[in-house]
């Protein structure tokens, strides 16, 4: 078909040439309507009358080869328009008004597609050689019909769409708010579109192939135009078009592999993403203009594809929502970048390294984008070379030390994205000064570990993390960078031919075989040192009170232990297994991961085994269920699953052998865990674990070196399993009792396997096992603990279904037991010289044998026993020549006096009468008051001890009995010996947790006094028990005993309510910490109690003061006398103390923090909350406290006391938020609020004055330690870097040994160029060289205080006007307000305090 022919439809001979003059004067922006009919015909038009008018376009569009050889065909071409009278203006006319209409927002599809082949057709006609000269070029029409796509392509593809559908949702919120800003006129007519615009937008799957397939002529003939038609006149087509071409790379997911090396063909693209690459490297050509400006504004648009950002042409770029086609595309623009670096590597470098600045300076917080932007940086710096990447690393390097948290956040990850590539090899022709940031080992030491010290704990977590990374990585020189840091050695791998020359702390490069490993150390020994240094910084790590350092110090520490980058000893394992009892849930699931990975890489290692137990064992009983299953899981796989079918032939692997040792450990050196073991076994029961064929696989290793283990396991499992069997049991025992050689703990197991099968045992083998146990008994050759041990299986033996069946067992057997004891011991006191020659561990034994044999049978208890027993603790030998069965009930307290028995038989003998006392109350009447003398005047530490463990169980049966001698009890928190402090703090919390006991009298007090125990461990533990067991149980513990601790403390009596419980003097003195010399110790517990206080708490407190205390004092019910002038004193500094303040009001985000946008709701919340609590709290005050202070005050100036310096200090601590507010505070006493406007000018003052003097220091040499701290010496340390300040620009600091010149020299000196500035603000270093900078310049950099690089002003790297931060070449950028760029230095007015006095004399 011909041209003239398939023109037929546009209906061109029939449109009015009034409409295509209007549609030209209008410049193609409105389309004017036809008349109806017409109008209806030309939007009927059929799809495949524009695909055939398309057609015969082409065949006139010249190849990119034949552009001249068809010069002829194309002058035919309009001389066919002139031949049949066809107006070509008319044709772009109608060609417009199509394209018109596709764009209006109500457009259905059929106006969609017939726009998008308009538009294609229009595209053709410019392609066509003659057209400019036939004026068909239209420069706005172009620009529309090249963007048609992005608003005919509808966004919510197949589903329900109203007209505003076309918005990307994701940038709806910064739209909207951008519309505030337009003019009313421009609001109004939307409106108006909007009212017209009423009906829903239904797209088919069948609409939808429909517009994609015109979509796609569109691009071809856009991209058939770039072919040969030049844009170098035009760059702002050029812009727009890379606009557009960015624009089509997200209109629809990639099919298939996009290659960018190939040449290619349109045709051939199967989506339009590809297609939009091809178009972009179009532009990249010389005929589209210059170069370089071209590249700049595709890598412009590409910044946003590889961020994941839709940058529109308004307002901040918004984020994508991360999706497979949208990483697809990231790809591929980071492909394409290398691409063009590859292809044009001269005039790419320098843009390439400004995209890099950019995707750093312009990535957000979220980790997902984080990682991902990391990953583009590390694939794209593959594309540079030496100098180039060690440019950027210099720059990165500052860009580390940014105010902005997401700054520092990135360039971790950035770091170990570069940490993944292959080490880059040293070059000849290498420039020197950049050659130290080229080695992995400063990305490490420099950068990643410079981060530890970081003030954000954010970004201080993730360089801890990220160094337990780079442990994980092939690279051999990042482990030995690592290993540098934390080891005052390093392993390096070094060639032969390399040792002749090896210098001290050298790093080697890798180069052929062979090599060995030789051991370097440093000469000086500063490398261990600072080795130490990192190590202990990073254990303090571990206890940080952020959860997610703490969390990352534990991942950083797994790793050094795992690859022995330092030792496993008990310090570092012990601190890792303590975590596992950490506040933080996440830390101990955490700690316990960690321990579990160190015994999987160290299973042969007995210490890390010994906190892998520490470890997991007690977070079997932990609160928190699911730490609890993760416990149970690995005790479950490490444990049980590993116990086999024992066979003496064959090897164990190494998982078998691990268990065994474990259970070795538990066995003998870790048995204090064994009750946390039980209870593993105890839940593991309920669930039945422990199968027959698991009884047998473990009864197979009793006679295996590991036998211990296996006794151990089954005295655990004995008692849940119904079916045991017994003959392997019985005849281990026959060789136990035969042999004599098993040791003690592996016979205590055995012995409670004997009790719990008792049950399944005929009467003869019970009968025989009890002779055997009574002959060991009877021996007094056992151990206590076997002992005790034993007597508990025989009353198993003796159990029966008839209690008073198994009573006449136990009073037969164990009464026996009783009447031994007695014998012997009878016989060792009436013995004038007993004590000399006395058998001291059998008497040990004959005492523990009869407490222990006296709890089974009470009625063979006598008076003369219990008399032996006190015998022990007392001179009454006397009394026992005559003692029958008549003696009296007590003996005075007079008669106790001191034996000659060593200290060691008296301990055991009080235990031995607590266990007596246990069955018989009247004993309890009878002993407690020699129990209670014997706290204050016992001399033997072991018996004191056993006294407080013996007073404290007899608590828990004779509650009321005991509770009025707590008071002695708890006086022993303040003992001389630290070891009865200690037993004294864990036998009162045991009781308090039950509520055997009461905060009753001086309790409370006691307890807090032990707070600032002179052992730290003692505090510790104090502090562990009042807040994590005793607060939990009591929140308003602390709050309801503030105010008297204040005068308990102070010894003040002289309050009608507080302080007057009954003490003795002794205690008074003993609990007393009044006194100047105990300030710090009372302050201390004051700041414990308030840390622990709620804000409600501090608010009802505050106001408890002031009634309580201030009121007192006001009204004169309380006097002001020394005493009270220290109380008041105290009181006034514990309302001026910061943990006072409501934590609501007071708290802050932490400096350099981002508010993330889900977290933007509850920011919202808790301003408002803040806001509020701040008004309560200011009426609150004026209300309650001003007038109480200003009473006190005039008391104060009558008085003239010293407390008025406290109260005014007060005033001055809490007037701080509101010094704008004084004098309608202080409305009643003018004279009070001009002191304090006057207080507070001074304060403010003095402070300004003691910033000026630290930033004023005449001393380089007090330069602060850079982040990069105690490893090798930073190659930017040699230059001041101060901290980033937008604000307030930093004076600069004078040289030391310059001569001191009036302002305005130093001011024209430091301009000179040869000149060393010393004053720097860290920044981001250049990354080219000046002349280069001045030359290519692009972007500019930002001068206001929000700094936003953008690419929009123009192209360049960021560089500065001044100094230098390496050798006076490289410098850095001043972000700081316009006004103050051109102000110079800032001239400090600091005048001599003596010359004031004389002017203002002289005044």
């Amino acid at each position: 078909m011909d041209v003239i022919s398939a023109l037929q439809f546009l209906r061109l001979n029939e449109i009015p040439e009034d409409w295509v003059n209007l549609a030209w004067d209008t410049e193609f922006t409105e389309r004017k309507p036809l008349n109806d009919v017409l109008e209806k015909e030309l939007d009927g038009s059929e799809d495949e009358a524009f695909r055939t008018l398309y057609h015969c376009f082409l065949a006139y569009v010249p190849d990119q080869q034949q552009s001249t050889s068809i010069n002829g065909s194309s002058q035919n071409f309009w001389g066919i328009f002139r031949e049949n009278g066809v107006s070509i203006k008319a044709l772009v006319a109608v060609l417009s008004f199509y394209v018109l209409g596709a764009k209006a927002r109500a457009a259905n599809t059929q106006n969609r597609v017939g726009g998008l082949y308009a538009a294609s057709l229009y595209l053709l006609l410019l392609k066509i050689p003659g057209s400019i000269a036939n004026q068909v070029f239209h420069e706005v029409l172009l620009d529309t019909c090249s963007d048609l796509t992005s608003h005919c392509w509808p966004q919510d593809s197949g589903k329900k769409r109203k007209k505003d559908g076309m918005k990307n949702p994701q940038g709806e919120g910064k739209r909207a708010k951008a519309q505030k800003k337009k003019p009313p006129q421009m609001e109004m007519d939307e409106a108006e579109e909007q009212d017209e615009e009423e009906e829903d937008i239904y797209f088919s799957n069948e609409d939808l192939m429909k517009i994609r397939e015109a979509a796609v002529f569109l691009v071809h003939s856009l991209l058939r135009l770039l072919q040969t038609f030049p844009l170098k006149d035009r760059p702002e087509t050029a812009s727009s078009f890379t606009q557009i071409f960015c624009k089509l790379l997200h209109i629809e997911p990639v099919l298939g592999e996009i290659t960018f090396a190939a040449p290619r063909d349109m045709t051939e693209m199967r989506s339009i993403p590809e297609m939009a690459f091809y178009g972009l490297e179009l532009l990249c050509l010389a005929k589209h203009g210059d170069q370089k400006e071209s590249l700049r504004s595709v890598f412009h648009q590409l910044l946003y594809a590889i961020l994941m950002m839709n940058k529109e042409s308004r307002g901040k770029p918004v984020l994508r929502v991360l999706s497979r086609s949208v990483l697809a595309i990231r790809d591929y623009a980071i492909q394409f970048v290398s691409h063009l670096v590859e292809e044009q590597r001269e005039l790419a470098k320098p843009f390439l390294e400004i995209l890099l600045q950019h995707i750093c300076f312009q990535m957000v917080e979220k980790s997902e984008y984080r990682s991902h932007g990391a990953q583009a940086v590390g694939m794209l710096t593959s594309q540079m070379e030496n100098a180039d990447y060690s440019r950027f690393i210099k720059w990165l390097f500052n860009f580390s030390r940014q105010p902005k948290m997401v700054h520092r956040l990135f360039s971790v990850d950035v770091v170990m994205a570069l940490l993944e590539q292959t080490e880059r090899r040293l070059e000849e022709s290498q420039d020197p000064e950049l050659a130290i940031f080229l080695p992995q080992r400063f990305l490490i030491q420099d950068l990643l570990f410079a981060r530890r010290m970081d003030d954000s704990p954010t970004v201080q977590g993730h360089a801890l993390s990220c160094l337990a990374q780079c442990l994980e990585l092939p690279s051999l020189n990042v482990t030995r960078a690592v290993h540098n840091l934390f080891s005052g050695t390093g392993t390096q791998t070094v060639l032969d031919s390399e040792l002749a020359g090896v210098p001290s702390c050298t790093q080697s490069s890798m180069k052929s075989l062979p090599f060995r490993t030789v051991e370097i150390s440093c000469v000086d020994g500063s490398g261990s040192e600072a080795a130490k240094a990192n190590l202990a910084l990073l254990l303090r790590r571990v206890k940080d009170s952020k959860t997610n350092v703490r969390k990352a110090a534990l991942q950083a520490l797994l790793g050094l232990l795992k690859h022995g980058v330092i030792p496993p000893t008990w310090e570092n394992l012990e601190t890792l297994s303590e975590r596992t009892r950490d506040p933080a849930v996440s830390v101990r699931k955490k700690a316990l991961q960690c321990v579990g990975e160190l015994l999987s890489a160290k299973a042969e290692c007995s210490t890390v085994q010994k906190a892998w137990l520490q470890g997991v064992l007690p977070a079997v009983v932990d609160s928190e269920s699911s730490v609890q299953e993760k416990a149970l899981d690995a005790l479950e796989q490490v444990l049980l699953s590993q116990v086999k079918l024992y066979n003496g032939g064959h090897h164990m692997d190494t998982d078998q052998r691990l268990t065994w040792d474990l259970l070795g450990l538990l066995s003998h050196e870790c048995r204090n865990l064994s009750r946390y073991f039980s209870r593993a076994f105890t839940i593991w029961s309920k669930q039945n674990k422990f199968t027959p064929a698991f009884i047998t696989n473990l009864m197979s290793h009793f006679k295996a070196d590991h036998a211990a283990g296996a006794w151990l396991l089954l005295s655990k499992v004995a008692t849940s399993c119904p079916k045991v069997p017994c003959g392997k049991i019985l005849d281990s025992w026959d060789a136990s009792i035969r042999s004599r050689d098993v040791d003690v703990t592996t016979f205590c197991h055995i012995l409670s396997v004997m009790g719990d099968v008792a049950v399944h045992l005929n009467d003869d083998t019970k009968n025989r096992i009890v002779e055997d146990l009574m002959s060991l008994l009877k021996s007094f050759t056992l151990s206590l603990e076997l002992i005790s041990t034993a007597v508990q299986t025989l009353y198993q033996l003796g159990c029966q279904e008839n209690i008073k069946e198994t009573q006449a067992f136990l009073n037969q057997h164990c009464g026996e037991l009783v009447s031994i004891c007695e014998a012997y011991l009878s016989a060792v006191i009436l013995n004038e010289n007993g004590a000399q020659d006395l058998d001291e561990e059998l008497m040990i034994k004959h005492l523990h044998t009869l407490g222990v044999a006296s709890l089974q049978c009470p009625a063979k208890v006598s008076k003369k026993t219990v008399l032996v027993v006190e015998s022990v603790l007392t001179a009454h030998s006397n009394k026992l020549t005559d003692c029958q069965d008549d003696l009296p009930a007590s003996l005075p307290l007079s008669q106790f006096k001191v034996n000659a028995l060593p200290p060691r038989i008296k301990a055991h003998g009080v235990l031995t009468l607590g266990k007596l006392c246990l069955q018989q109350e009247e004993l309890v009447h009878k002993y407690l008051p020699v129990f209670a003398r014997e706290l204050e005047v016992g001399k033997e530490v072991a018996v004191r001890n056993n006294i407080v463990v013996v007073m404290c169980d007899l608590c828990v049966r004779y509650t009321n009995i005991v509770d009025h001698y707590i008071p002695n009890i708890s006086a022993c928190l303040r003992d001389d010996e630290d070891v009865i402090r200690e037993q004294t703090l864990i036998m009162l919390t045991n009781l308090l947790q039950e509520e055997f006991v009461k905060w009753k009298g001086s309790l409370f007090f006691r307890f807090m006094a032990s707070l600032v125990d002179p052992v730290p461990s003692v505090a510790s533990l104090c502090e562990y028990c009042l807040v994590h067991l005793l607060l939990k149980k009591n929140p308003e513990m602390f709050s309801q005993h503030f105010i008297e601790c204040i005068f308990h403390f102070n010894s003040y009596h002289k309050h009608k309510s507080y302080n007057k419980f009954p003490q003795s003097e002794r205690e008074k003195v003993r609990f007393s910490l009044k006194g100047a010399q105990h300030h710090e110790k009372r302050f201390r517990i004051y700041r414990f109690l308030l840390e622990h206080f709620t804000d409600a708490q501090r608010f009802n407190t505050t106001n408890k003061i002031n009634q309580t205390v201030l009121a007192s004092f006001a009204d004169e019910d309380l006097p002001l006398d020394a005493d009270g002038a220290e109380i008041l004193s105290e009181t006034f500094k514990i309302l001026s103390l910061k943990e006072m303040k409501l934590q609501a009001v007071t708290a802050g985000g932490t400096a350099g923090e981002e508010i993330e946008e889900e977290n933007m709701a509850k920011a919202v919340l808790q301003a408002a909350q803040k806001k509020v609590l701040s008004q309560v709290q200011k009426k609150a005050f004026i209300e309650n406290t001003i007038p109480l202070v200003i009473s006190l005050k005039n008391l104060l100036e009558q008085r003239r006391s010293p407390v008025l310096k406290d109260l005014m200090a007060y005033l001055q601590v809490m007037m701080q938020e509101y010094r704008n507010e004084v004098k309608e505070f202080f409305s009643g006493d003018e004279q009070l609020a001009a002191e304090v406007e006057f207080a507070l000018k001074t304060a403010e003052k003095e402070k300004k004055m003691q910033e000026q003097m630290e930033n004023c220091t005449l001393s380089e040499g007090a330069e602060a330690q850079t982040a990069q701290g105690s490893v090798h010496s930073s190659p930017i340390k040699q230059s001041r870097i101060l901290t980033f300040n937008f604000t307030t620009p930093q004076p600069p600091r004078p040289h030391p040994q310059m001569p001191r010149r009036p302002m305005t020299d130093l001011r024209v000196s430091r301009s000179r160029p040869g000149e060393h500035s010393s004053s720097k603000s860290i920044a981001l270093e250049r990354t080219g060289r000046l002349s280069e900078a001045l030359k290519d310049r692009a972007f500019s950099t930002p001068k206001g205080t929000n700094v936003q690089i953008t690419f929009n002003e123009g192209l360049s790297a960021i560089y500065s006007e001044q100094g230098s931060t390496l050798n006076g070449e490289a410098s850095v950028l001043h972000m700081r307000p316009n006004e103050q760029n051109d102000a110079g230095p800032t001239l400090w007015n600091v005048q001599s305090p003596l010359r004031q006095k004389k002017r203002a004399s002289k005044m």
